[in-house]
């Protein structure tokens, strides 16, 4: 696995990744994705040959509506993805509204929000088009996820009391030993 076309076949390889994104499809979502521990612990187990996965905390659906930017919409989403597959801890956050939160400017899509993601390794999500194609969007590249390298985004370089207090708090050295900083 070298390469964005790579990581789409590991996705395509694995039937609980395949299910999650179908289930995702069926709601119909504008711009949506599954995004950041979703494919990155995916691809790091991979490389790691871990033969049973780790488990997901969530699994991360991100959309982009700005008329439908309500936290009940989500909330409604997320109840919908549960109905369909309860084991899967779902979080579904529509990235129109997001920016109020982080205290952004507002974004323009959801690959637009993924550039204020913390880690380069983690902006990397993947969609499932109506052909049945999976599509990814990295915005930084995948360089930084297939080397196993932690480094933060140009957003989060002038957060990094918040970066660093992340990393430490996700302990993915633990999980990930290969796991190497840029920083």
């Amino acid at each position: 696995m070298r390469d964005a076309t790579g990581i789409c076949r590991l996705i395509a390889a694995s039937p609980f990744h395949l299910a999650a994104l179908r289930s995702v499809g069926a709601l119909a979502l504008p711009d949506w994705w599954i995004g950041a521990g979703f494919v990155r612990s995916l691809v790091w187990d991979h490389l790691h040959a871990f033969a049973v996965p780790t488990r997901l905390r969530d699994v991360d659906v991100i959309w982009f509506d700005a008329q439908r930017a309500s936290a009940s919409v989500d909330d409604t989403l997320t109840a919908q993805l549960r109905a369909i597959q309860p084991e899967v801890p779902w979080s579904v956050k529509n990235q129109a509204r997001m920016h109020g939160r982080n205290g952004d400017r507002a974004y323009r899509s959801s690959t637009d929000a993924m550039r204020h993601w913390p880690e380069t390794a983690t902006a990397v999500a993947v969609t499932l088009a109506a052909d049945g194609t999976l599509n990814l969007a990295a915005p930084f590249g995948v360089d930084d996820l297939l080397a196993m390298l932690m480094r933060p985004t140009p957003h989060f370089r002038e957060r990094m009391a918040a970066y660093r207090a992340r990393q430490s708090a996700k302990e993915w050295h633990a999980t990930w030993p290969m796991l190497r900083d840029a920083d």
